[in-house]
């Protein structure tokens, strides 16, 4: 017995020994600390444990024993990219009777393959914004634990809505309805602070409502406002004070305007958004995520009957409208963040949106990237941990051909991922 105790003793103290530190040399041929500078010459990137502890110009020739090295010195090495709004549980064009049949362990699945795809796509960090609440949890926690190749995940788990509105489950028997419900709806001020608290709860990262109607959902009321005035203020006030950001789904003007004056931290899609409410958004701070992809997978699958004619219907109201929001908020100031709505088009494809934030936004190379970097990370309330190259942040790294800062498009071709110091492979 006294044995096993003093095995029991040495073998605990081992595992509650701090790991000797891991170090990484990362030769890069130029590398884009900051979206915001242009690149440097070729540098030697030091990382320790998983963070960036050094830059140092030129290409390191002599290594200490023990010590990895990664040549990237034919490429462009800069920071990982961030999504702000994906959903990695779910694949686009599936019926939408598959969420009566599918169990949340085979979403996880789902989610594990998603993770990888995406981050091997470029995105180190992204924001989750509608996963089956517990598998939305469980990826981000694996993937933080490295038990599944995948970006750093900051998770919403459901988002909250309106009894009947996007997001809440519909489409079936009532009976069906009742058994799926995921007791996200709320009604009255109260009761919306409530699911809010409820959601920190479970281990929300971030709060996300459905003030809109959805292009996607099987509620067939139109893209209009959901929430009072009172139900959506009650929200934002119990999430801040929780230390929670809120982030809106908003498609009609009212939806985003009464958002926004209600106080959430960002807009997403915001496809309808006119003067008021972007002039609204400036005059807070509130971050626009128009998520252009979205439309493009949506156009992409419209009149192959992969969509009810309820959802057909939304999808046409929406796709005349692409880009107008976004092109009259940046001529106001408004700050955009990158993000995507993968999972209504394929993940892996996210990189596709810089293209698109240029020629629909106006903007250049170097500011949709920082749209990506800087900016995203600012929206996630993470600036002092990701989005740089720089020491003491994240070793969120990834490396492409040729010059993002003049060519958007060549980040739609990573050749190297990192998340926290792992490669992704």
């Amino acid at each position: 017995m006294k044995r096993r105790n003093a095995l029991a003793v040495s073998l605990f103290a081992a595992w509650a020994m701090p790991a000797s530190a891991e170090t990484v040399l990362v030769l890069a041929g130029h590398v884009i600390t900051d979206a915001a500078r242009p690149a440097r010459g070729p540098s030697t990137i030091t990382v320790t444990d998983g963070r960036i502890t050094a830059i140092d110009d030129g290409l390191a020739r002599t290594f200490a024993a023990g010590v990895r090295v990664i040549d990237l010195s034919t490429k462009t090495v800069l920071p990982g990219l961030i999504d702000a709004h994906v959903h990695l549980t779910g694949d686009p064009g599936g019926d939408f009777r598959d969420e009566a049949v599918e169990t949340t362990e085979s979403s996880v699945v789902t989610g594990a393959k998603n993770a990888r795809i995406t981050a091997l796509a470029g995105f180190t960090t992204v924001r989750d914004l509608g996963s089956a609440t517990l598998a939305g949890f469980a990826l981000r926690d694996g993937t933080a634990k490295g038990f599944i190749p995948g970006p750093r995940i900051l998770s919403v788990g459901s988002a909250i809505s309106i009894i009947g509105g996007h997001g809440d489950v519909s489409g079936f028997r009532p009976e069906v309805n009742a058994a799926l419900d995921a007791s996200n709806t709320c009604t009255g001020a109260v009761q919306c602070a409530e699911r809010v608290r409820e959601a920190s709860k479970r281990g929300a990262d971030v709060i996300k409502i459905t003030a809109t109607g959805g292009v996607l959902s099987q509620q067939g009321r139109g893209l209009g406002k959901h929430f009072t005035d009172e139900e959506m203020a009650s929200i934002v006030s119990t999430a801040h004070g929780l230390g929670l950001k809120v982030a809106a789904h908003a498609h009609s003007a009212s939806g985003v305007e009464g958002a926004v004056r209600a106080g959430v931290d960002s807009i997403e899609h915001g496809t309808f958004a006119d003067a008021a409410g972007l002039k609204e958004m400036k005059a807070r701070g509130t971050w626009f995520v128009p998520t252009l992809m979205a439309f493009t997978g949506i156009r992409e699958r419209l009149g192959k009957n992969v969509y009810t004619p309820t959802v057909e219907a939304k999808v046409r109201e929406t796709l005349s409208h692409v880009g107008e929001a976004l092109k009259a908020a940046r001529a106001l100031g408004v700050r955009v963040a990158f993000g995507t709505d993968a999972g209504v088009f394929e993940h892996g494809r996210n990189a596709e949106e810089f293209a698109q934030l240029v020629s629909y936004g106006g903007m250049t190379p170097a500011q949709a990237l920082a749209s990506a970097t800087t900016d995203a990370a600012m929206l996630l309330g993470l600036e002092n941990q990701i989005g740089r190259i720089a020491p003491g942040y994240s070793a969120d790294m990834i490396a492409v051909d040729g010059d993002p800062l003049t060519d958007v498009r060549v980040l739609e071709k990573v050749k190297f991922v990192m998340v926290r110091g792992r490669v992704i492979e």
